[in-house]
């Protein structure tokens, strides 16, 4: 291990993040029904600019009187480089505050953009005196805030969270691409000829590169990384696909845009029943050595070393807060 010690961020359950857009207030009481861990109310891409100022006061009211059912709650702002912004910190933080989890960053790209909103949020919650310190996640989706990542996640004692914006990331950098997520027939590899001549087509993860630099920074930081969007919510195969490569690379959670994306979300993110079970079996075996005195941990024949130990720890944490929701 190194001398450098990473402290987790306080847990908090990321499984499914759903998108409420703020001007659509018939969605606030069936999102708040749902079995998202996490819902935030957006004011951003999803909402007008003539709809702005009302989606504002739409979120302030629904924080205040609607009950959350237990949910953490976020609002996504508009971005640093809009008008709106300062408005969106200043209305929502002060008239909802303290129902408030997390505020949501759009588009940073450098620690600055962070600091910034950071400063407000430590301004407003010392004049109006809330208690409960509002966290902060950041979505990285340009080409500034990738090369830039692993300062943004040490930018911020608030931040909790870093979530790949793949749309945004796409336009940014050019990519060849109209989907939001998913897979991508241009990106290919073609296998040399067989005996008959004959080629394959093995079709790969463009978003690879990317969600795995974002893991790398926010774990490195203590930071749950969250894969974004997937745009066809008629596609459960592809959402579950793309959910299970963002959790193979070490995603915590994924968004969804449709209440249909909320359950593949949770079933792909929640430990299998199997992995609990041996994840308990390995620390018990673990307490039985170290009663006995054992500086070596076996199971089922094999040696158990630390790093075992670690994962199955994290899994029954993780197993325990999702019983408990």
């Amino acid at each position: 291990m190194s001398f450098t010690v990473i402290t987790p961020v306080a847990p908090r359950l990321n499984r499914c993040e759903l998108a409420v857009p703020g001007s659509s207030v018939k969605m606030f009481e069936k999102a708040a029904a749902s079995e998202a861990d996490i819902i935030f109310l957006d004011l951003e891409d999803a909402v007008a600019p003539s709809d702005k100022p009302q989606a504002r006061k739409n979120v302030v009211q629904a924080l205040n009187d609607i009950d959350w059912k237990g949910k953490s709650m976020s609002v996504r702002i508009n971005g640093l480089d809009t008008h709106y912004m300062y408005r969106d910190v200043i209305e929502v933080v002060e008239g909802a505050g303290d129902k408030l989890d997390l505020i949501m960053i759009p588009k940073v790209g450098t620690p600055a953009d962070v600091y910034a909103v950071d400063m407000l949020l430590t301004q407003i919650e010392t004049a109006k005196g809330f208690k409960k310190r509002i966290g902060i996640e950041v979505i990285i989706e340009s080409a500034l805030g990738m090369a830039n990542v692993e300062a943004i996640a040490a930018s911020s004692k608030r931040l909790e969270s870093l979530h790949f914006g793949v749309a945004d990331y796409s336009a940014s950098t050019r990519a060849r691409t109209t989907n939001v997520g998913g897979a991508n027939p241009l990106y290919t590899m073609l296998s040399d000829p067989d005996a008959q001549g004959n080629r394959h087509a093995f079709w790969g993860d463009q978003w690879n590169f990317a969600i795995s630099r974002m893991v790398v920074a926010a774990r490195a930081n203590g930071l749950r990384p969250i894969d974004g969007p997937y745009g066809d919510f008629k596609d459960p195969d592809g959402y579950t696909s793309a959910a299970q490569r963002g959790a193979a690379l070490g995603c915590e959670g994924k968004w969804a845009i449709h209440p249909s994306q909320i359950g593949p979300a949770n079933a792909v993110f929640t430990p299998a029943e199997k992995e609990v079970a041996q994840a308990r079996r390995i620390l018990a075996a673990m307490e039985e050595a170290q009663r006995e005195g054992k500086g070596a941990v076996a199971l089922d024949g094999k040696l158990i070393d630390i790093a075992s130990i670690r994962q199955a720890e994290a899994l029954v944490v993780q197993a325990d807060r999702i019983a408990k929701r």
